[in-house]
C-alpha cells in the first residue's frame, strides 16, 4: 500500500505586501496538484493587483512592483474565490495540503476572502475538511533538536530538496510539496502508519506545544512577542470596543 507522502499531494504558497495576516494583502498565490511521486505536477497560479502600495521590502523579497501588479495582476475578489474554490476542490479529492508555515498562508487567505467575499475559508470548505500537511511543524518535531533556522530555503537546503526560484509562489509550493515527501521518507518509521487525518490532528498538538516553548523562550529573553498556538489557521482577532 502506497504510503500518504509518496501518493496524491496538493500544495498552496502565496506572496504577500508582508506579515501582518490580519492587514496585509495577497499578491501572488499558486496551487500545485501532484497525482503521485515522480509524476508531473499540474499548476494554477494567480496574480493580484493587491489595490494597495506593495512597501519596498515586499517587492525586494519577492521582486513583485506595484507597477507590475497594476498591469498584470487581477481584482482580488474573484481570485479569492477561485483560490478558495481551488482548495475546496482539493479537499473534496481528499488530497493533503502541503502548507509551509499554514497559519500565515491560509490565515491571511481566509482575512482575503473576509474582506473581498464577505465570507470565511471554512465557507468553501463546510463539504470537505482540509487534511493539512505543514513540513515546518514536522521537522521541528521530528528533528527538534537540530540547530539552525527552519525557513524553507533552509529546509530545503537540509533536506537536499531543490528550490528553484525561492519566493516565486509556485515554485515555493513545489519545493513545499517535495519537502513533504522526503520528511515522509526520512521519517518513515514515524510517519507512515499515520492517515493525513491524524497526521493533520497531530500537528495541532506540536504546534502549539512548539508555540509555548517558544513562548517560554520569550519571556526569558524579555521579548514581549507572543505566539499564537493555532493551527492551521487562527481564529480571527475580537473587534474593537
Amino acid at each position: 500500500m502506497t504510503c500518504w507522502y509518496e501518493g496524491p499531494l496538493a500544495a498552496f504558497d502565496t506572496e504577500t505586501t508582508g506579515v501582518d495576516v490580519e492587514n496585509d494583502r495577497i499578491v501572488s498565490a499558486a496551487v500545485v496538484v501532484q497525482d503521485a511521486a515522480g509524476t508531473r505536477p499540474r499548476t494554477s497560479r494567480w496574480l493580484v493587483n493587491p489595490g494597495v502600495p506593495v512597501p519596498p521590502g515586499a517587492t525586494e523579497v519577492h521582486g513583485l512592483t506595484d507597477e507590475h501588479l497594476q498591469r498584470n495582476g487581477r481584482w482580488p475578489a474573484p481570485v479569492m474565490e477561485e483560490v478558495g474554490r481551488a482548495l475546496a476542490e482539493q479537499a473534496a479529492a481528499g488530497r493533503p495540503l502541503v502548507v509551509m508555515n499554514a497559519p500565515f498562508d491560509l490565515t491571511l487567505l481566509d482575512r482575503e476572502l473576509k474582506r473581498h467575499r464577505a465570507s470565511s475559508l471554512s465557507h468553501y470548505l463546510e463539504t470537505s475538511s482540509l487534511c493539512v500537511v505543514d513540513p515546518r511543524v514536522l521537522d521541528k518535531h521530528l528533528d527538534r533538536y537540530r540547530k539552525g533556522r527552519r525557513t524553507l530555503t533552509d529546509l530545503c537546503e537540509h533536506y537536499e530538496v531543490e528550490l528553484a526560484g525561492a519566493h516565486d509562489a509556485g515554485a515555493d509550493a513545489q519545493a513545499s510539496l517535495d519537502l513533504v515527501r522526503e520528511v515522509g521518507r526520512r521519517f518513515a518509521s514515524r510517519l507512515e502508519r499515520l492517515s493525513p487525518a491524524e497526521l493533520h490532528t497531530l500537528q495541532a498538538v506540536w504546534h502549539a506545544a512548539q508555540a509555548r516553548g517558544l513562548q517560554a523562550w520569550f519571556a526569558r529573553s524579555g521579548n514581549p512577542e507572543t505566539v499564537d498556538p493555532a493551527w492551521p489557521l487562527r481564529p480571527e482577532l475580537p473587534a474593537a470596543a
